[in-house]
């Protein structure tokens, strides 16, 4: 048999079929908060589910939690798929959420003229997982950084998808100003998430930064009323006007859309 190697932190075995258990636990409980999708199930109920002793359960969900890995509701515990998940799916192959789209991102990025950005979404927030931006304008690159939810129209065009307590939740009791623009009374921005719904698309004008304006559409999970991801249209103040925000926000519903169908397919 051969010799484990030593390493600064222990040994490590190489062997071929070497398993770890933890590791192995961790992939049946993600397993098992995939089966459990859209509900989520709680700790307990996961740990019953693999055979896992709850104390167990429990901190490898909280490792896989920490990750992005799952995401815990925390007004009822329950777990679901998290966002880093879907962004490892999306460098996994053709049928990756990113590389199903992206051309989705193309066709509207020279249509618009604007930056159009896919942001993937799990219970508590969303991380931008794709952008496509016009090569003769200079944009923030927002890849893989996470999304301020009531400070942006990508945030607010998820919030407006999910359950009002959901969405309280998430948001928590206060909420931090960036600008002068940003709405920081939730009662307020709860009203007008409601407004949102009703339109089909969500609208910042200088709420999380002064020069950058944008409208968002939400891709909903098959067969579902719930968001999976957003789609967004954003750009300098000055080419992104308010007066755009109309003509801007229906191409973004047909957009997403056009991403809900890629995703069906």
């Amino acid at each position: 048999m051969s010799t484990p190697e030593r390493t600064a932190g222990g040994t490590a075995e190489h062997a071929s079929g070497v398993r770890v258990q933890s590791v192995e636990r961790a992939v049946a409980l993600l397993d098992a908060v995939a089966a459990a999708s859209p509900r989520g199930d709680t700790a307990a109920e996961l740990a019953l589910a693999c055979g896992i002793n709850r104390a167990t359960a429990w901190r490898l969900l909280a490792t896989l939690e920490g990750a992005g890995l799952v995401d815990r509701d925390p007004a009822t515990n329950r777990y679901q798929i998290g966002y880093t998940v879907a962004r490892l799916a999306a460098a996994s192959g053709a049928d990756g959420l990113v590389r199903r789209t992206h051309h989705v991102l193309e066709r509207i990025c020279a249509q618009t003229g604007e930056a159009a950005d896919l942001a993937v979404g799990r219970r508590s927030g969303l991380v931008y997982v794709d952008e496509v931006a016009p090569p003769a304008v200079l944009t923030v690159n927002w890849l893989a950084r996470p999304v301020p939810l009531h400070a942006t129209s990508t945030g607010k065009a998820w919030l407006a998808w999910l359950p009002e307590t959901e969405a309280r939740g998430v948001l928590g009791p206060a909420l931090e100003g960036f600008t002068d623009a940003t709405v920081t009374d939730v009662a307020r921005l709860l009203a007008e998430l409601g407004q949102v719904r009703e339109q089909g698309y969500a609208v910042s004008a200088g709420e999380l930064e002064p020069a950058l304006c944008g409208v968002s559409a939400p891709v909903l999970r098959p067969g579902e009323d719930r968001p999976l991801a957003v789609f967004s249209i954003w750009g300098p103040a000055d080419r992104v006007p308010p007066s755009r925000f109309p003509a801007l926000g229906a191409v973004a519903i047909e957009a997403a859309a056009s991403v809900e169908a890629t995703l069906r397919d």
